[in-house]
């Protein structure tokens, strides 16, 4: 795998941590639990233990669900914006240790990815929501089954 390919992949898993931030984790702790991902004896190996797995599958299932609601805070204000930041850089990083190369490509990366999938994700539903032509609900579940399926994507390539 080429360098250039692996750090497509690193920017598209933080991309899936700007659309839904508990999805990139969540998709990362699966792809070490089907064998995908060898995160052993590495800063990011938490990802692969069952316990994060559940949890950070719950986390993403729950944020699917909320952010259908009108009162859940927008993904590019202050805090809602550094979480996605957080967790691609570290999404980042682990995809850098399994490809065996310098972890700060996963971090710039990773953050790179999130800021572009959150003020991407937040321009998308906003044009959605201002030409009136989709309705929003249908909006967001198309957002849902990109970052999922482009998450699942990423992470089954190593």
């Amino acid at each position: 795998m080429s360098l250039a390919f692996i750090l497509l992949l690193i920017f598209l898993i933080g991309f899936v941590a700007g659309l839904r931030s508990m999805t990139a984790p969540a998709v990362v702790c699966w792809g070490a639990h089907f064998g995908w991902l060898s995160l052993t004896g590495s800063s990011v190996n938490f990802l692969a233990n069952p316990v994060a797995l559940v949890l950070f599958t719950i986390f993403a299932v729950g944020e699917l669900i909320a952010d259908k609601l009108p009162f859940i805070p927008g993904r590019t204000t202050p805090v809602p914006l550094i979480i996605r930041i957080i967790l691609g850089a570290t999404c980042g990083t682990a995809l850098c240790v399994v490809a065996k190369i310098a972890l700060g490509y996963g971090v710039l990366g990773g953050s790179v990815g999130a800021i572009v999938g959150a003020y991407g994700g937040y321009n998308y539903r906003r044009l959605i929501r201002t030409n009136g032509s989709v309705a929003q609900f249908l909006a967001a579940l198309l957002e849902d089954i990109v970052a999922v399926g482009c998450g699942f994507w990423v992470v089954s390539r190593f």
